[in-house]
């Protein structure tokens, strides 16, 4: 028989932010996998009955060897529960590569990574027309685990674009200096989440020359994200998206004409301004 694993995005921790798909999948499992150390627990209280729950906090990869055997012996379907989302800082691909080896199916269903939580628990837009329209994903290098050395926060940072940052609140003194040093200015609006979602959710404000300060008094050193860059300012937005001004055009609507002018007019100013 053949069995498959199905790897589910469980968001960033409250239990009606999972798909419904994912959902689905945790329902109907006859094996769920899950980090107790990571993952909201009311994730994976809607198992079935009789299905196998699995506390993987404290397992190597190795030690599910056996549980995979199994499925695959018996084609039972796991449901191995990742945080957020799987693809991102899930080390995914080698579990990938072991189940494929073994001979199971693989799928995955996506989930809302803690920086998308974040975002909308703080009401900002991550990319704002002329202000940011990238998101860098990254983390701070010289950790633990090792970094290409062409990705480091100081090079990214020389992009003023909209960051954010994982697995880096412990160092954040490091995290801070690095920043400022690829080019944010101090006044760099900041925002950092702890266990965004989750019941003892702490959502701070901060420049970027008090990112590490408000860090240590909250003692912030894990389950946290740190948003960075200009978008993330409060106050009224001194531009707007083309997209819904009654002057752009596409293919669902028509342009008013006096609108059209005036947002061409914008455009020159804005190019006239990038240039000056």
């Amino acid at each position: 028989m053949s069995g498959r694993v199905v790897f589910v995005g469980a968001g960033p921790g409250a239990a009606d932010l999972i798909t419904l798909r994912g959902a689905r999948v945790i329902a109907e499992a006859d094996v769920v996998i899950w980090a107790s150390s990571l993952v909201h627990p009311d994730l994976v209280a809607t198992a079935k009955p009789g299905a196998e729950v699995i506390d993987s906090a404290s397992a190597s990869l190795e030690d599910l060897v056996p549980v995979y055997e199994r499925a695959r012996d018996e084609g039972l379907t796991v449901a191995r529960v990742h945080t957020g989302d799987p693809s991102i800082y899930g080390a995914t691909a080698e579990q990938r590569d072991l189940i494929r080896r073994l001979g199971l199916a693989v799928e995955s269903v996506p989930g809302i990574s803690a920086f998308s939580a974040a975002a909308a628990r703080m009401e900002v837009e991550l990319t704002v027309p002329e202000v940011s329209q990238s998101l860098v994903l990254t983390r701070l290098e010289g950790g633990r685990t090792p970094m290409p050395p062409r990705e480091t926060v100081r090079s990214f940072a020389a992009h003023g674009a909209t960051m954010a940052l994982y697995l880096s609140a412990a160092r954040n003194k490091v995290l801070q200096e690095e920043l400022l040093a690829g080019g944010y200015p101090p006044g760099t609006p900041c925002i950092v989440g702890y266990r965004v979602t989750w019941p003892d959710e702490l959502m701070l404000r901060c420049e970027l020359s008090q990112l590490s300060s408000t860090m240590r008094e909250h003692k912030l050193w894990k389950h946290t994200v740190v948003l960075v860059g200009p978008a993330l300012a409060e106050g009224p937005l001194s531009t707007r998206s083309h997209l819904y001004h009654p002057g752009f055009r596409h293919e669902y609507r028509a342009a008013e004409p006096h609108a059209q002018a005036d947002l061409r007019a914008q455009g020159t100013r804005g190019v006239t301004e990038a240039l000056s």
